[in-house]
């Protein structure tokens, strides 16, 4: 992300309920997905729930840029 970003993350964080929970989402699933990573085999089933979670911190990458946007749009 940008630096401008994360300045609009610091500064609309704790008044975005939504923001703050998908940026905890966000982190949530990295680590589950550092966690699959690192194993040299996966079952099924973790294979699966691997692409669940991409799909889920994908989709909220998505929702955190689009609120991104909206502030941007109200900071001009």
């Amino acid at each position: 992300m940008e630096q401008y970003e994360l300045e609009l993350i610091d500064k609309y964080r704790e008044t975005d309920e939504e923001l703050n929970t998908l940026l905890d989402n966000h982190v949530s699933y990295e680590k589950i997905l550092e966690k699959y990573e690192t194993k040299p085999f996966l079952t099924p089933s973790e294979e699966l729930e691997m692409k669940e979670i991409k799909k889920k911190k994908l989709a909220g990458k998505t929702r955190i840029h689009t609120l991104l946007s909206k502030y941007k749009q109200m900071e001009e």
